[in-house]
């Protein structure tokens, strides 16, 4: 039996608070037209790179209910990966900070699969669908949207309470829920920090990435050679980069997670330069074995080490 909609939100997003989000909001589902011709001017503007991906399925990237028949709503929620742990030497290659622990898209995909059994349980019977980066869905657009942040100038969702140290996932459904009127303005104001900190100059302009020149996008989605023009410009990044949000101000606000499953084996912290630089594939399988690196494999992380040792 439904419950009244004026319950319902509340209950999901105390049960989203319940399983370890940090925040949850809910906003309709609908064709993003203030997105589309933004994301076809990236994409024109060839700035995904070798992600080829992103320029298929676009219409379903920007219409949900090409997703899920009927979609009504959206719950986009948020999981914090801010870590307490920091690599012991300051020598050693740089590892992106939601790399540290199990990879996310395992640990975010239970806690919503659970939260999409207490929604068809408790709430009503629907049919949804849960997304961590695993189907074409604009995650920080429909997180904005439903009132938690707004898309900075580095392109990460910021969060006044949280910062951006966070994942996003995302249940689409036919369900129509209550949405949240609440829109976050965008607080960047006259701040550059990100766009002046950025090694390789990747943030073009304001709100814009290219890829190309991206830490991240080089020593993760590049299955290729790194581009020899970014060569010095690394700042010892072995895997991902996160210091576009380090200076951010934002970040000022983050506070430690609390998932077991994202804390780091004390192996990996203590590695030194030259434990990094003389790795093995079985050492790696053992490091890595649930975590997100997993992605660039053995030879990928050699290559990207090995142009470290270049610079």
């Amino acid at each position: 039996m439904r419950e009244p909609n004026a319950n319902i939100s509340d209950r999901i997003k105390t049960k989203a608070k319940e399983l370890g989000f940090m925040d949850c909001g809910i906003s309709e589902a609908r064709f993003l037209s203030e997105e589309k011709d933004r994301l076809i001017n990236w994409l024109q503007e060839g700035m995904h790179g070798e992600m080829r991906y992103m320029n298929n399925h676009l219409e379903k990237r920007l219409d949900p209910r090409l997703l899920v028949e009927n979609a009504r709503s959206v719950i986009s929620v948020l999981l914090n990966y801010f870590p307490a742990q920091k690599q012991v030497d300051p020598e050693a290659p740089v590892l992106s900070k939601y790399a540290f622990g199990t990879d996310y898209h395992f640990i975010m995909k239970d806690k919503l699969g659970e939260l999409l059994k207490f929604i068809q349980t408790e709430i009503a019977p629907c049919e949804v669908r849960c997304f961590v980066d695993s189907a074409p869905v604009l995650d920080r657009a429909w997180a904005a949207r439903a009132g938690l942040g707004w898309i900075g100038k580095n392109t990460n969702l910021i969060s006044t309470e949280h910062g951006s140290f966070f994942f996003i996932g995302e249940l689409i459904l036919d369900l129509e829920l209550p949405v949240d009127e609440k829109i976050v303005r965008n607080h960047c104001g006259n701040c550059t920090r990100c766009i002046d900190a950025c090694p390789t100059k990747a943030l073009v302009a304001p709100f814009v990435l290219d890829a190309r020149k991206c830490i991240s996008y080089q020593t993760i989605e590049n299955r290729g050679e790194i581009d020899p023009e970014l060569k010095g410009k690394f700042e010892n990044r072995v895997f991902g980069c996160d210091i576009c949000q380090d200076v951010c101000p934002w970040n000022l606000k983050s506070e430690t997670h609390d998932e077991p499953a994202f804390v780091a084996d004390a192996r990996l912290m203590n590695l030194s330069h030259d434990d990094w630089h003389s790795m093995d594939k079985p050492t790696f399988n053992e490091l890595f074995r649930n975590s997100a690196v997993k992605r660039t494999r053995f030879e990928g992380l050699q290559r990207n080490m090995k142009f470290l040792k270049e610079e």
